[in-house]
């Protein structure tokens, strides 16, 4: 595959814009991308000083304003202009790159990319989707917080995007597509996801009913549906009780010598552990149902991070991801 451009923006998320910067310099080691730097010029030149790369694959554009996290989504797209954010989208409307990541405001992200770069014909709703660690393997959950209030024909929708998404990224094919529910039985639930179990069901989807949360990190689906308010609720106190688990499991070895010496001896097994569960590996969400990629990387993404959301617009361009969501809907 020829080289891509990917628009990065340099001044979103609590992290920017050093481990931003850092993580594209990173990712030149592992990619043969040309990445587009967004963001104040000065400040991106004097974060790139401290690196040695090649200059031919950076590019930096100028924008002078930065979005903050707790600006209101339309407001900010409507006055700032020259934002960092608003900039990248329009270097992907005008087809001067491919993809764009910002790990800024999320209602602003996905705000600018309607308004900006459109959706896919037939999309009523854009999504938010991420691939979440289970125990045999990525799950894939969406809404995580692009609309927090939908109608059954959103999930629907969702359902059909997620499982082109899944089949071509994970290369499963017919996945298993799944309603987050309180019940398994079809009459469980509020009236939204009553009326989407319904419409599901009269789909071509491999649709397997209602999933309950307890049960989403055994793999109970490939492709998990709901609103964006139950989505990014599960996502979020994902990462904390993984984060909690951690520190519970270093406590207690740090109890005794004796616990110590065990913990010595399973290391390369418990990294392994933490390696499956740790949600910064999960390398950004997508917005699906866009007519280009635009990826919301997670507000305290680091470099690592970075990278891999680099590696993930990569892979949804090669698979043609756009254009097969579009011949889908």
């Amino acid at each position: 595959m020829d080289k891509i451009k990917i628009a990065v923006d340099c001044m979103g998320g609590d992290n920017a814009p050093g481990e931003i910067v850092k993580g594209c310099v990173e990712a030149l080691k592992t990619h043969e991308d040309i990445l587009i730097l967004v963001g104040r010029s000065e400040i991106i030149s004097k974060e790139l000083s401290a690196y040695s790369y090649d200059k031919n694959r950076i590019e930096i554009v100028d924008a002078r304003e930065v979005i903050a996290t707790d600006e209101v989504p339309t407001v900010a797209i409507r006055k700032k202009k020259n934002s960092s954010m608003v900039v990248g989208l329009n270097l992907v409307k005008e087809g001067k790159a491919s993809a764009f990541i910002s790990a800024g405001n999320t209602g602003a992200l996905l705000t600018g990319a309607t308004v900006i770069i459109g959706r896919i014909k037939g999309v009523e709703r854009p999504c938010l989707a991420t691939l979440i660690p289970t125990e045999k393997g990525p799950s894939l959950l969406m809404d995580v917080g692009a609309n927090a209030d939908c109608k059954p024909s959103y999930l629907v929708q969702f359902a059909h995007m997620g499982a082109v998404y899944y089949e071509n990224i994970m290369g499963k094919e017919n996945p298993r597509v799944g309603i987050v529910n309180i019940g398994l039985e079809e009459e469980k639930g509020n009236q939204l996801t009553k009326e989407a179990h319904q419409l599901l069901k009269e789909t071509d989807l491999n649709f397997i009913g209602n999933a309950e949360a307890r049960d989403i990190m055994s793999n109970v689906a490939d492709v998990l549906v709901c609103d964006g308010f139950v989505g990014n609720i599960l996502l979020k106190f994902g990462e904390g009780f993984v984060s909690s688990l951690f520190r519970l499991i270093k406590g207690a070895i740090m109890t005794s010598i004796v616990s110590k010496i065990g913990a010595l001896l399973c290391v390369k097994s418990l990294k392994g552990l933490v390696k499956s569960l740790d949600y910064s590996n999960v390398n950004g969400a997508p917005f699906l149902g866009l007519n280009s990629l635009v990826v919301k990387a997670h507000g305290s993404s680091d470099s690592r991070a970075v990278v891999g959301a680099i590696s993930q617009c990569r892979s949804f361009i090669e698979k043609d991801i756009v254009n097969k969501i579009k011949e889908k809907m």
